[in-house]
């Protein structure tokens, strides 16, 4: 099952596919975009990936770290970030232990052993402020920096 909004969001220590440590402990005093992808390299992913990496730019004004993951190898994510010209991190998920914890196991009820597109933001307290199920990769990193862009707004 996946988190609530408003409850803390799952704590995870992982490594990127170029090896840095990402712990969502060191994130605190920061938003938290952690988005799961279905598989590396396939025309949907790789177009939500590149509308993250073009908005970049305005996620870090506001202070918002982004995260990709996907339960693909660490080379395959590797590959992906070339391809696609990444620079933040992307979790390799092979052994599903993330994707299993924030509950977005997808792909006929999770029989094919792939993360389903779904995103949570997670706070600078360290609680799920969104979650998105339902993701349009054309548009949803524009979705996701209005909603981010709303809450500095509040702030």
């Amino acid at each position: 099952m996946s988190p609530r909004v408003g409850q803390p969001a799952p704590e995870f220590d992982a490594r990127s596919d170029d090896g840095r440590p990402i712990r969502l402990a060191d994130l605190r005093g920061r938003w938290v975009v952690l988005y799961f992808y279905p598989r590396a390299n396939t025309p949907g992913c790789s177009i939500e990936a590149q509308r993250f990496e073009a908005a970049l730019p305005e996620f870090e004004r506001l202070g918002a770290t982004v995260i990709g993951v996907s339960t693909d190898t660490e080379a395959r994510q590797a590959n992906f970030r070339d391809f696609c010209g990444l620079s933040f991190p992307l979790i390799p998920d092979g052994d599903r232990t993330l994707s299993r914890t924030y509950g977005v196991m997808g792909g006929l009820g999770g029989l094919l052993g792939i993360a389903a597109r779904q995103t949570f933001l997670i706070d600078p307290t360290g609680k799920v402020a969104h979650h998105w199920s339902s993701v349009n990769p054309q548009t949803h990193a524009a979705e996701v920096l209005r909603w981010l862009q709303g809450q500095a707004v509040r702030a």
